[in-house]
């Protein structure tokens, strides 16, 4: 496990983080199809918090995409460095995540965050920022489908339907399990949204999460849960400590 500082200028007020959104956002790359889906390396990233301590914690796996098998895994932990504000998610996140898979022994490959892409209210979600920052593939499987429309994709596995802002396909509604509710898929950063799909049907041969997101989920909240049993432990002793 790593711990990062707070970035040096990073963005201090909502507004200065919207700017930035707005500088990286024309650097997003729509006109390449990725990687095809079973081939190479996929890396899932996710994030826990702890707000009594302030503490955010970062998990990186990466899976041989063929066997789905854990090849190398990576976590951070450090303080939250950006305020709640919908919207603006990434800022709190990006910089223990950077340094998750700055930790990995190899390549990730295609990144597969839990999270939004294209699918934001300013079209710049965590998979597009990271994937800007990094130059990596990034794909961007998030449980619900935030603020956008759709209709209900036909029962069966494999099943789709666009994830729309108005009349603007900006994701789509996944059917990763026979009946069961759909995940929503967006394009992050040098992938295609019929790829992005491939690789989430790829990543689902047995649950509606990808095996990326949900191996990241377990090791970040262990990660978390280790590094807020130190901290308390610290806080006790501290306390115990006699003055002088």
């Amino acid at each position: 496990m790593t711990t990062p500082g707070i970035p040096a200028g990073r963005p201090a007020t909502e507004e200065e983080a919207r700017a930035v959104q707005d500088e990286l956002r024309g650097r997003v790359v729509l006109d390449e199809p990725g990687p095809p889906p079973g081939t190479g390396r996929v890396t899932g990233v996710d994030v826990a918090y702890d707000d009594e301590r302030d503490l955010v914690a970062a998990a990186a796996v990466v899976l041989d995409a063929a066997t789905l098998e854990v090849v190398a895994e990576a976590t951070a932990v450090g303080r939250v460095s950006f305020p709640y504000v919908p919207g603006l998610l990434a800022f709190r996140e990006i910089p223990t995540v950077l340094t998750a898979l700055e930790a990995l022994p190899c390549p990730p490959g295609l990144v597969v965050c839990d999270g939004y892409g294209l699918a934001h209210p300013r079209r710049f979600g965590l998979a597009s920022h990271l994937g800007v920052l990094t130059g990596l593939p990034t794909v961007g499987v998030a449980k619900n489908p935030f603020t956008f429309t759709y209709e209900e994709p036909a029962a069966a596995r494999g099943s789709s339907a666009p994830l729309l802002a108005g009349v603007e396909e900006v994701g789509r509604a996944l059917r990763t399990r026979d009946a069961v509710k759909p995940v929503f898929v967006s394009v992050g950063h040098r992938v295609s949204l019929d790829n992005a799909v491939a690789h989430t049907l790829a990543l689902t041969p047995a649950y509606r999460l990808p095996e990326t997101t949900r191996r990241a989920d377990a090791l970040c909240r262990r990660a978390l849960r280790e590094a807020t049993a130190g901290r308390a432990a610290q806080e006790a002793v501290t306390r115990q400590a006699p003055t002088s």
